[in-house]
């Protein structure tokens, strides 16, 4: 999680509110996201996590998680900026990502 100002500057060091498990699962627990945002003073907050076999499509749960974020966020009045899916480096293109801000409605 990736705490912010209302001025979209970083507050603090990325906070890691959840590890992966050995099967590729992770839940994340969107009371640590919160507790975390608001203890860096945010305004906002962007989430992100990877997807290291390169797919980046989103499942069904990462799209469950952004919607329950988006709608805790504004309950709480933080901006909720977006969540975004990390694939591993590629030397041709360099970092490879998707933004669920940027392909959700």
């Amino acid at each position: 999680m990736l705490p912010l100002d209302g001025g979209g500057k970083l507050l603090a060091e990325p906070v890691m509110v959840s590890l992966g498990h050995k099967d590729g699962t992770t839940v994340v627990d969107p009371k640590e996201v919160f507790k975390a945002a608001f203890r860096a003073g945010a305004d906002a907050i962007i989430v992100a996590h990877s997807h290291p076999s390169g797919n980046l499509t989103p499942s069904k749960a990462d799209l469950h998680l952004t919607e329950e974020l988006k709608s805790r966020a504004e309950w709480l009045g933080l901006e909720f900026i977006d969540h975004i899916i990390l694939g591993p480096p590629d030397s041709a293109k360099g970092l490879d990502f998707l933004s669920l801000a940027e392909t959700l409605p």
